[in-house]
């Protein structure tokens, strides 16, 4: 019998090149996280829905952590690609503000029903300075900051402030929407998001 070759070892690989193995395991591992949370979720439990081994989940993420932190770089990917999905639908800046906001209400609607993964993740990780956390925070400082630059663009009044307001609105409606029901929360979150935005009159 022939040796087996390097190229016979070598994982599969997805389309874009990425470890098939390695996307198996971050796509069950954000499920599991998400709809049970992180810290209740071991790596067994990881590596046996995943159908891989340990040795194969270690190959990839060297700790638990590590696949944590690549969970929320998921999530963080996602919610720029809506983002510029919005920029790339409109030329009008002011009906970017809107769809911005309808984008955060439908986010809410089909894929946060049990709340914001980042807000869930940093209760699990009280730690500021653990890797999850700054994971947490550089997320969140990037999702403010493209708020103001949308709102600036649109010639909205303070935009910093306004921007804040709506990152409080936003993890308001996603707590609201996991413990009230999405239903009984939009109407409220839209109103008072478009008043923060300055797209409607407060009143």
């Amino acid at each position: 019998m022939a040796p087996r070759t390097t190229a016979s070892r070598a994982p599969r690989k997805t389309a874009d090149g990425a470890s098939e193995a390695r996307e198996r395991l971050l796509r069950t591992a954000s499920q599991l996280f998400y709809a049970e949370g992180i810290h209740v979720v071991g790596v067994d439990r990881i590596v046996a829905a995943a159908g891989v081994t340990r040795a194969t989940f270690y190959r990839h993420f060297p700790g638990k952590e590590d696949l944590v932190e690549a969970y929320l770089g998921v999530e963080d990917t996602n919610l720029r690609a809506a983002l510029g999905g919005a920029r790339a639908a409109t030329d009008d800046p002011v009906e970017l503000v809107g769809m911005v906001i309808e984008g955060i209400a439908e986010d809410v609607a089909r894929h946060h029903t049990r709340g914001c993964p980042f807000i869930n993740a940093a209760a699990e990780y009280p730690d500021a300075d653990s890797g999850v956390r700054r994971a947490v925070d550089k997320h969140r400082a990037w999702f403010r900051g493209a708020l103001k630059q949308v709102l600036t663009d649109a010639g909205v009044d303070d935009a910093v402030t306004r921007a804040g307001q709506l990152v409080l609105l936003r993890d308001a409606a996603l707590v609201g929407g996991y413990l009230d029901g999405w239903d009984n929360v939009r109407v409220a979150f839209v109103s008072a998001a478009r008043q923060a935005a300055g797209l409607e009159p407060a009143g």
